[in-house]
């Protein structure tokens, strides 16, 4: 009986020893649930209006003032009764804050302002997947995501040679992302070529 214990305990020993060289020996792969630090701080920030985005206005009780799916070109302006508004760079709740201000007093008294998006500006996706090219971006996108919009991986692509060159904040340097990394709208996503 005690032979057979001890034999059972220098089997485990040596299982765990054999795990722990196996664990040491391998090569960290990048966390499917981590982020990149420009990612994270995409899920965080509000979303605020740049070129390419289309949005609609209106004025609640007052049609004329009603504005539908006006794309935002690179200047930003908006064209409305008071006047030019630049959109770029502002939240929903700015613009809507902007337009409300901008109507009140010489309009209406008391204009009640929603401003949705019906269209957000792409995102770019080239390498080595099936369809590399503009896709609209859509809340909640991650780079899995946006693999299976643009036709899934080609077979040569490599899962742990993915990149992202940040729209914000990025300054056009490629970043090392993962499948669950976030995608902002404007971001282009890279996808190299596995040579194994």
């Amino acid at each position: 009986m005690r032979l057979k214990h001890y034999c059972f305990l220098r089997w485990l020993a040596h299982l765990i020893v054999m795990v722990g060289m196996i664990a040491g020996c391998s090569t960290p792969a990048p966390q499917d649930g981590a982020m990149d630090g420009a990612g994270a701080a995409a899920v965080n920030e509000p979303y605020r209006l740049a070129a390419g985005d289309v949005i609609s206005i209106r004025v609640y009780g007052e049609d004329d003032l009603t504005r539908d799916r006006i794309r935002l070109t690179e200047s930003g302006s908006l064209t409305l009764p008071f006047g030019y508004l630049d959109a770029r760079g502002k939240t929903i709740a700015e613009l809507q804050q902007a337009i409300t201000e901008g109507l009140r007093g010489r309009f209406l008294v008391n204009p009640r302002v929603s401003v949705n998006i019906e269209e957000y500006r792409p995102f770019f996706i080239q390498g080595q997947v099936e369809r590399p090219g503009g896709y609209p971006y859509q809340p909640g996108l991650n780079v899995r995501k946006a693999v299976s919009l643009a036709g899934g991986f080609k077979e040569r692509a490599s899962l742990t040679k993915i990149y992202a060159v940040r729209e914000k904040g990025g300054g056009n340097k490629p970043v090392l992302v993962n499948l669950n990394s976030v995608v902002a709208p404007g971001d282009t996503i890279i996808v190299e070529e596995s040579f194994f």
